[in-house]
């Protein structure tokens, strides 16, 4: 995929997720996806460059950006725990779906039980 769809891909299933909004904190070139305020995908394009920004726990970062060409420390964020997905034929729809999911999943997890969205509230940790 090129960024470009990657970034399409990735924000259409972000806009899927329970309670999941969209917003535009540091300007309309800039879209951010969160759940209960807190980002779990950023969307931009810095110097022209299609990316898309996901968390993710650390050693998954690690493996990915060792085995998965596009993949590199994340853009502007904590290089430990964000991750910035680039144009790469390596990435597929399969992967951004699972990345989206677990950027969600572990902003949810990290949530108070009250502040996660009601799908989340009753699951066994």
């Amino acid at each position: 995929m090129d960024g470009e769809q990657i970034q399409d891909y990735a924000a259409s299933v972000a806009a899927e997720l329970p309670s999941a909004e969209k917003d535009f904190p540091f300007g309309a070139e800039t879209t951010v996806y969160r759940v209960a305020g807190k980002i779990f995908i950023l969307v931009a394009s810095p110097y022209g460059r299609p990316l898309v920004n996901l968390k993710v726990d650390p050693e998954h970062s690690v493996a990915l950006r060792q085995t998965v060409a596009g993949i590199e420390p994340g853009w502007h964020m904590n290089k430990k725990h964000w991750i910035s997905l680039a144009g790469s034929e390596q990435i597929t729809e399969d992967l951004v779906t699972e990345l989206v999911h677990e950027s969600y999943e572990l902003i949810v997890e990290s949530l108070p039980r009250k502040n996660r969205p009601v799908e989340y509230r009753f699951r066994a940790d």
